[in-house]
């Protein structure tokens, strides 16, 4: 071990080999993360809460016991949470006014099981409000930067843990994917993110955004990492009726790195038009390394893959307005200070409360279900995403997994799409399908484009992320870029900002 400057830097599994091997701690290692939080926060902004005391405190418990062979399986590992997860006893503002200073009294089932884990939650981090955008500059509390390149945008909605993992603020990181929020930000900040089945980890406890589509799903340094955080979180919840009671295996466990003789489909529209050169070589270059693996790579079509954006921001608005009618002043969260009576009391503690995309979204959601318009809008979208549905499906007939990019571009700049909410939803044109058709995706780093993380995406039959994560790691061994760094946070627009750093 080269010392504790390195320890941020690693994977949980190693740090798990270095607790066995009694040749750190996890004191040791909570402490090299809060120095490193320290160190990068005025520039990343990657957290909205954290508690060094209790973090050092339950790493004190930990320093022990996280070597021992029944250590239970993230005993020792330092976790950020996405801050749209309730957290008891600490702040879930949802990155929105609206709930500033509200602390559940409860924990979100997740959260119980990464305790039960032995994990240590260092800290709650950024999100675009409510977790609607695709940047994380719609925050309430101000934007997340992307540790390869601080002038530009992390990613979102997940740009907080997803930035926390690859500048060695946290080894590991729970988010939530609605229509990309977890895979999106780990491709523009080169870590991977995974979003599983729907159904497949409990929702209690996640702060609803749309219920059909939110799913919560780990952000990590490698596809071994992601494994092991799902099969933690991973299971069926009776506080869930949505979670299913589909089997959970020791993903991590059943990485073989082999894929020779896989069918892997490679998605045709998602190489049409629109997608940047850089990153479209990339992927490219990574299916060519899956063939070079064995696997048979041939080309598959969505023939409605063109539709799932539209009918994703006319399904996800509507749950959205429904969702959202909650935040009225009454129980819980912002309460304008100017109510005269009760309908001024919701329209003006909503007005303050909630920013512009989120209300943005509620309108759009609240027309799409409004007299008139139901069967035009709503219920015609319900019908695409039975569509997209089946077409996955026929895919699936063929093939054990499918490939494609994660997003047509690399991380834009922090302001460049902010004011154009079409150009900001079409960062989404890629993930959003598999939301709609509830299936899993992972995404992995596979190059750079101009110095900025590429990710690829590969995605899973419903409930067989075992195969998808093979996929993924077989690749992820094959090439290096798993191991690269981000340069130390300095402020925006350094010119050092993207340069690459292999893992020390």
């Amino acid at each position: 071990m080269s010392g504790a400057a390195a320890l941020p830097d690693l994977p949980a599994w190693e740090l798990r080999r270095l607790y066995h091997r009694r040749e750190t701690s996890p004191g040791e290692v909570v402490r090299a993360v809060f120095e490193r939080i320290d160190a990068q926060e005025p520039h990343l902004h990657a957290y909205l809460f954290r508690d060094r005391e209790a973090s050092l405190a339950e790493a004190a418990r930990w320093d022990g016991a996280a070597g021992r062979d029944d250590a239970p399986p993230l005993a020792g590992i330092p976790v950020a949470v996405k801050d749209n997860i309730c957290t008891r006893g600490w702040p879930t503002t949802c990155g929105s006014r609206m709930l500033a200073g509200f602390k559940p009294p409860y924990d979100a089932t997740v959260i119980t099981r990464l305790r039960r884990a032995g994990a240590i939650i260092v800290g709650k981090a950024n999100l675009d409000e409510f977790a609607m955008g695709s940047s994380t500059e719609n925050s309430a509390f101000g934007p997340t930067r992307n540790p390869w390149d601080p002038a530009r945008v992390p990613g979102g909605t997940s740009g907080g843990p997803a930035a926390a993992v690859a500048a060695g603020e946290a080894a590991l990181a729970l988010g939530s994917d609605t229509g990309g929020s977890i895979r999106q930000p780990a491709a523009f900040c080169g870590v991977v993110g995974l979003k599983p089945t729907y159904g497949r980890v409990s929702r209690y406890g996640l702060v609803a955004f749309a219920s059909s589509l939110d799913q919560i799903g780990p952000l990590a340094r490698d596809v071994r990492d992601a494994a092991l955080l799902l099969h933690v979180i991973a299971g069926r919840d009776p506080a869930d009726s949505t979670s299913s009671d589909a089997e959970v295996v020791p993903y991590h466990d059943r990485l073989t790195g082999t894929i020779r003789g896989l069918r892997l489909g490679v998605v045709r529209e998602f190489f049409a038009e629109g997608l940047d050169r850089g990153v479209g070589a990339a992927v490219r270059t990574a299916i060519e390394t899956c063939r070079d693996l064995g696997a048979v790579c041939e080309e598959v079509s969505l023939p409605h893959a063109s539709y799932a954006l539209p009918a994703y921001y006319i399904v996800a608005p509507a749950e959205a307005s429904s969702n959202l009618a909650r935040y009225a002043g009454v129980h819980y969260g912002h309460r304008t200070a100017a109510a005269g009576d009760l309908e001024t009391l919701y329209s003006r503690t909503r007005r303050e409360g909630f920013g512009a995309e989120v209300k943005r979204r509620i309108m759009l959601g609240t027309y799409a279900l409004s007299a008139g318009y139901y069967e035009a809008f709503y219920l015609r979208a319900q019908r695409v995403r039975a569509l997209i549905r089946r077409d996955f499906e026929a895919a699936f007939a063929r093939f054990d997994a499918l490939l494609g990019p994660v997003t047509p571009t690399a991380a834009f700049r922090i302001g460049e799409k902010v004011d154009d909410p079409l150009q900001m939803y079409l960062s989404d044109v890629y993930t959003v399908p598999l939301n709609l058709a509830g299936i899993p995706g992972v995404s992995v780093p596979c190059g750079f484009t101009d110095g900025l993380p590429v990710g690829l995406q590969v995605i899973g039959r419903p409930f067989d992320e075992g195969t998808m994560l093979n996929v993924a790691y077989a690749f992820e061994q094959a090439t290096p870029f798993h191991t690269m760094r981000p340069p130390p946070a300095h402020p925006a627009g350094g010119a050092a900002a993207r340069g690459r750093s292999p893992r020390s």
